[in-house]
């Protein structure tokens, strides 16, 4: 199948987002001074740097495309459903890490339209390194070089995962490498800096949905942990799991993770949202 031609719109307003994300990472690393955090409901840490960088994307993105709007800082409205595009944002994706002082932490942004990402921006404030794509129109670094998946036995796993052992079955055939942010994760899985990468619990559309733009652009696929497309602006913005990388090692992975499943924690979807 033909890929889709590039929105030349989007071409042009991609250097905007570019530059709301490096903002929104610029207040991110203000707020370095204070890494006091609280906890939000779902047991998730919260600091002054997410509510920073929240404000100041809501602001900047919505006057550049008054569209919907999902972001894991903002109270979610029922409102976006109905959005033919909407703004999909993780103002900073990898707290746990900016909290430690690790500098593995995201600002990540999605335009997506009728559930497809077309447009995405992730951008490392700690370490200066973005990238970025449009649906059509390749995935590229800072520097302009555009960006490829490689083969290869390079899996980026998430410390937390490594420690209760989900990545345990991978380790005698795979070079497993810890790193924050998932979405830090899918954009070096873009750049080729690894093969593959993968959750085996749930994760929330903001989670992915920018990076997976950049390794679908990159020339790498993306998907769920059982192998079904990712979907977005759901009513429950979760997905179960993530699997991504070069088409290679995600099929290799993939023989393996049909008989591990998920985790305990994909638990949480069987239980009735009402």
């Amino acid at each position: 199948m033909n890929a889709p031609e590039p929105d030349a719109r989007l071409v042009a307003m991609l250097p905007q987002v570019i530059e709301a994300a490096i903002e929104a990472g610029r207040a991110i690393q203000a707020c370095r001074g204070d890494r006091s955090t609280s906890e939000k409901l779902d047991g998730s840490v919260l600091t002054a740097a997410d509510r920073a960088a929240d404000t100041l994307l809501r602001e900047r993105l919505l006057a550049l495309r008054p569209v919907g709007w999902l972001s894991e800082e903002t109270a979610d409205s029922p409102e976006r459903l109905t959005a033919r595009e909407l703004w999909i944002v993780d103002p900073l994706d990898g707290t746990k890490e900016f909290v430690q002082g690790l500098p593995e932490y995201t600002v990540a942004i999605a335009l997506v339209r009728e559930g497809t990402p077309v447009l995405a921006v992730v951008h490392n404030p700690a370490t200066g390194e973005t990238w970025s794509a449009v649906q059509g129109h390749g995935a590229f670094g800072a520097d302009g070089r555009r960006l490829a998946v490689v083969a290869g036995r390079g899996l980026l796993a998430s410390r937390t995962e490594i420690r209760l052992g989900e990545f345990e079955p991978f380790v005698a055939d795979w070079s497993v490498a810890p790193l924050g942010s998932i979405q830090y994760k899918l954009a070096r899985i873009a750049d080729g800096s690894a093969a593959l990468t993968f959750s085996r619990g749930p994760k929330h559309e903001w989670d992915v949905c920018a990076g997976a733009l950049l390794v679908t652009e990159a020339g790498g696929v993306i998907s769920d942990l059982f192998g079904a497309p990712l979907v977005y602006n759901q009513s429950f913005p979760k997905h179960p799991g993530v699997l991504a990388g070069h088409p290679d090692a995600v099929a290799s992975a993939r023989t393996l993770l049909s008989t591990l499943g998920g985790s305990e924690r994909m638990r949480e979807l069987d239980t009735p949202r009402g």
